[in-house]
């Protein structure tokens, strides 16, 4: 397998990770969120760890900080938590259509985002493709007559952790490593307290389970960072649609959720916004791919 290929099976992993991960979470929706994600938070930041300890030979030299990006770890950290928080709170209260529809709004939250606190310009794609997204988000608020919260929130919280960590020069697993080191100690303090109210009826099963939410965290993001490296980000860009598109078919024919007319007008409208937002980058790649092809072509003839 070339480089490129490795990056595709790469990334084909861990987006089809993270779309069948509600799955996963359901299997333990008897434990409360908080405590599936105070677990999460430990067991992901020994796993990492881990891993880390594995590939580097000189793993505290890697791991050394300076207070500025630690204090910003300290954001992201609690933004990502935070997420995971919502994400799994939705997944296990039958909610997962909601996180379909977040994820899939988050790529329009990020250009928004880097319009207003990092001066970027938008294209008149971008402007209507925002205009399209909020109007269906609109629209699907007032026809369930509440704000779509989960979808919003994932979004939002995800959106400016990308933002923070857009700003702080650390490697993606180090930087993870350490947003789940910093926020390990409370959330053993909370098991802790927890432990007397709620762990002792855990069956093995389970137990084993809040131990492997550690190990769903860190594979796929393993499985992103090597993508990363190999691939494009126009490639990478598209290929994130797959996650929350195999969580709206999860949701919907596995879990039998209710796809209201207001969720397909709404849906549609996010496809379309994406369409618009997306096509320009892949046509360019396009275009360059064919150039550099050409190029190769008419070089080797020479």
């Amino acid at each position: 397998m070339t480089d490129q290929q490795k990056g595709f099976a790469a990334a084909i992993f861990c987006f089809t990770f993270w779309g069948f991960v509600p799955i996963f979470f359901k299997y333990i929706q008897h434990v409360p969120a908080l405590t599936i994600i105070a677990h999460r938070v430990v067991w992901g930041g020994l796993f990492l760890l881990l891993f880390l300890a594995i590939r580097e030979h000189r793993l505290w030299q890697v791991l050394k900080l300076s207070r500025q990006q630690m204090l910003g770890l300290l954001l992201s950290g609690a933004l990502v938590v935070g997420n995971w928080l919502i994400f799994v709170w939705a997944v296990t209260h039958d909610q997962i259509l909601a996180t379909s529809l977040g994820y899939f709004i988050n790529p329009l939250v990020n250009v928004f985002l880097g319009l207003l606190f990092l001066g970027e310009r938008l294209n008149k794609w971008q402007t209507m493709s925002l205009i399209l997204a909020c109007a269906s988000t609109i629209f699907l608020g007032i026809y369930l007559g509440q704000a779509p919260w989960i979808s919003l929130a994932l979004a939002l919280s995800f959106g400016f952790y990308g933002l923070v960590r857009k700003q702080l020069d650390v490697r993606p697993l180090i930087g993870l490593f350490w947003e789940t080191a910093i926020w390990a100690l409370p959330s053993l303090v909370y098991l802790l307290v927890a432990h007397q109210n709620l762990d002792h009826s855990f069956s093995n099963s389970t137990w084993l389970f809040l131990v492997l939410a550690g190990l769903v965290t860190v594979l796929p993001l393993i499985g992103f960072n090597y993508a990363a490296k190999k691939l494009t980000l126009v490639i990478i860009g598209f290929m994130q649609y797959i996650a929350p598109s195999i969580s709206f078919l999860i949701a919907v024919l596995l879990y039998g959720e209710d796809f209201t007319f207001g969720h397909r007008i709404a849906f549609t409208g996010i496809w379309l916004a994406l369409i618009l937002i997306s096509w320009r980058p892949l046509y360019q790649f396009i275009q360059q791919r064919s150039r550099t092809r050409a190029l190769a072509k008419r070089h080797h003839i020479q």
